[in-house]
């Protein structure tokens, strides 16, 4: 099973921390697991223009592969402006709906206010219902005051809850590959 993090932004640090632990936290989990992280930071995508996902080339090629070929996923972003990231909502559109079809999905989130961890429940929820993805129940939002000067995470509830999501993802996974919940779609 691929377990694929991805950071969907290209500025700042705080978003790949938080995926990267819960990667950490779900290989403590299950060994065995496969897991990748996909910082966006490091590929120069092209914006969607509504084509064949299959006809892109070069690193958007790339990025559309490693996101088709994962099992789940851990989904981060930051909150600009009371919503997610045009480099998140790119990547969103680039990739065929169907690559996303019963997979299971974790999400976690930083801004600068507390309330901004709506745009979890708001805009992400969706997105993942419109690819009939599985959403964990739990989720992680990060305030820029859960991070010390040098972008750890030191707030113990937030380390918690990521614990908790990566449980939750693992599980679900597991979970739907006993299942086979492929042979019904």
């Amino acid at each position: 099973m691929k377990l694929l993090g991805i950071s969907g932004t290209i500025v700042g640090a705080k978003t790949r921390i938080l995926v990267e632990k819960v990667l950490e936290e779900a290989k403590k989990l299950d060994p065995e697991l496969e897991v990748e992280l996909l910082d966006m930071k490091q590929y120069d995508v092209q914006f969607c223009d509504g084509r064949d996902p299959s006809t892109y080339t070069g690193d958007t090629k790339t990025v559309i592969d490693i996101v088709s070929s994962a099992d789940f996923y851990i989904i981060g972003t930051p909150i600009f402006q009371g919503s997610i990231t045009g480099v998140l909502k790119n990547l969103f559109d680039l990739v065929h709906p169907q690559a996303l079809r019963h997979k299971v999905m974790g999400f976690v989130a930083n801004g600068g206010t507390y309330q901004h961890y709506l745009v979890i429940e708001n805009q992400l929820k969706p997105i993942a219902g419109y690819f009939r993805a599985y959403v964990a129940p739990g989720y992680v939002y990060a305030h820029a005051d859960h991070f010390n000067r040098q972008n750890e995470l030191v707030d113990e509830d937030v380390l918690q809850r990521i614990r908790n999501l990566a449980e939750e993802v693992v599980h679900m996974q597991k979970a739907l590959k006993a299942g086979d919940i492929h042979a019904y779609s």
